[in-house]
């Protein structure tokens, strides 16, 4: 019979956690890339802005409850980039900008920090 640790299981979450996030995070961007190549006005951009709000509203919720483990000033560093790509998303969305390639880039940041 198999004895697990507390320890080795709360690991092993932690670790299939950040793997899902890495992979919410790949899909966005490959989205944004779509995005981008077809224009603002494209359904591919709706799409891709839809599910960016989406995940980035469920990581600001999360990042912001007492039970979030990470330290609190890079709790409240992430909340402050979530809020702007949300901004940014709205921005493109309302035809003010068409800044996927920032969406993009702090977005790949974001993904390659995660370990």
């Amino acid at each position: 019979m198999y004895q697990f640790s507390y320890a080795d299981i709360q690991t092993d979450a932690v670790a299939d956690a950040k793997d899902r996030e890495k992979q919410i995070l790949s899909r966005s961007i490959e989205m944004l890339l779509k995005a981008r190549e077809k224009g603002t006005d494209s359904l591919d951009a709706v799409n891709a802005l839809h599910f960016l709000s989406r995940v980035w509203t469920i990581f600001v919720e999360d990042l912001g409850s007492a039970d979030n483990a990470l330290p609190q000033e890079l709790r409240a560093n992430l909340i402050s980039i979530g809020l702007w790509l949300l901004r940014e998303a709205e921005e493109i969305r309302q035809g003010r900008s068409n800044n996927f390639e920032g969406l993009i880039e702090v977005s790949q940041i974001i993904h390659d920090g995660i370990r």
